[in-house]
């Protein structure tokens, strides 16, 4: 709980710090996973993020908060990387 506390005033650093922690303790727990995963996509952690989500739909499949969670991150995730590699290969010209 202390972990919504913190994300809800924006600090997700700190937020993430106690998800982790709520993952070791109880790996197998989706919803700390995904909240995570937030926390991670907040902080520009995306390859964290991205195995966070993951997980916590191998554990969870049916749950659609985590789902549609993972896809508006896919979607913007993506659009990132195209973003990012056009800008590259720009600088390359």
């Amino acid at each position: 709980s202390f972990g919504v506390e913190v994300a809800s005033k924006g600090l997700w650093k700190e937020a993430a710090y106690r998800w982790q922690k709520a993952v070791e303790l109880d790996p197998q727990n989706p919803k700390a996973r995904n909240n995570l995963a937030v926390a991670y996509e907040r902080s520009g952690k995306f390859e964290e993020a991205l195995d966070a989500y993951e997980t916590a739909l191998e554990l969870l499949p049916s749950d659609e908060q985590i789902r549609q969670n993972y896809e508006l991150f896919r979607e913007a995730y993506e659009r990132k990387r195209r973003k990012d590699r056009d800008a590259r290969r720009s600088r390359r010209r």
